[in-house]
């Protein structure tokens, strides 16, 4: 009597080992340059080798191998900084108000970085007020503004780190980049706490003193009618959609963020811009002279 055995079939690593085959295939001879690259790859996913996704992820890697860390940084002027000698209140204030995880702390001079603090040690002050904020700094990871981004990936991998400061020719500090930064030039935009799914007109929220956090989508007739106000003339009403393309015509570029820009007694406050757009504002009504 002979065991029933179930129908064969090809092993995984063959078929992996086929796709890979046919991918050599089309890659042969090899492209003389990544533009040849990316044209091949754009092949192969016609052939339905790969989709689209990883089409595009392929080429994004591409590109990334000609990117430094200079191309994605936050430049030295914008980054948010604590000063180890204010008080706890202060740090606390600014930790809340920019909401990152991680900041840079300096001494004296912004361009003297001490150390990095994570946001969520500021708990351990509250528990013992007397513990000296340098005991929570970690040592900061300094690295050339020049770095290739492939290499300032492998930095964070190899250091466990998530955020460095770049320093330029001259050893100065340049800019900030954070392994966020580097991994959305792979896989696109990366959610974060400021990023809440978003309705048709946008999102307009209360704050607790009372002014809004409005996102940069949200229809310009909603923010008009939510103060009582009139932001775009009819001779423009065409022209814009959304607040965040108003309060960028006006401030005649993408504002950055911490700006202010007024219109119609308006303070617009930017407090988060990615992907070349404002994500949210905090709008409030400018304070009348007594």
């Amino acid at each position: 009597m002979t065991a029933d055995h179930p129908p064969s079939r090809p092993p995984e690593k063959d078929t992996r080992r086929s796709l890979r085959q046919r991918l050599a295939e089309l890659l042969h001879p090899a492209p003389a340059n990544a533009d040849d690259l990316i044209e091949t790859i754009g092949e192969v996913e016609d052939k339905d080798i790969i989709d689209a996704d990883t089409r595009i992820t392929l080429e994004r890697v591409i590109r990334m191998a000609d990117m430094t860390a200079a191309d994605v940084m936050v430049a030295a002027p914008r980054i948010d900084m604590l000063d180890v000698n204010a008080p706890f209140e202060d740090n606390l204030r600014e930790v809340i108000h920019t909401a990152h995880s991680r900041f840079p702390v300096y001494q004296d001079s912004r361009e003297n970085i001490i150390g990095i603090l994570l946001a969520k040690d500021l708990l351990k002050l509250q528990r013992a007020p007397n513990l000296n904020i340098r005991a929570l700094l970690r040592p900061p990871l300094l690295l050339p503004e020049s770095k290739g981004l492939n290499d300032v990936l492998r930095e964070f991998r190899l250091q466990r780190n998530h955020m460095a400061v770049l320093l330029d020719e001259f050893g100065r500090i340049s800019g900030l980049v954070t392994i966020e930064d580097v991994l959305e030039q792979i896989v696109g935009d990366i959610e974060d706490e400021f990023d809440i799914p978003e309705e048709d007109d946008g999102n307009i929220f209360a704050l607790a003193d009372h002014s809004l956090r409005i996102n940069g989508n949200t229809a310009i007739a909603r923010v008009e009618e939510t103060f009582g106000v009139t932001l775009q003339s009819p001779q423009t009403e065409d022209e814009f959609d959304t607040i965040g393309g108003l309060v960028a015509h006006h401030a005649g570029q993408v504002p950055e963020r911490g700006q202010h820009v007024v219109l119609a007694g308006l303070d617009f406050e930017v407090l988060h811009v990615k992907g070349g757009a404002v994500h949210w504002f905090r709008v409030r009504p400018v304070a009348q002279p007594a």
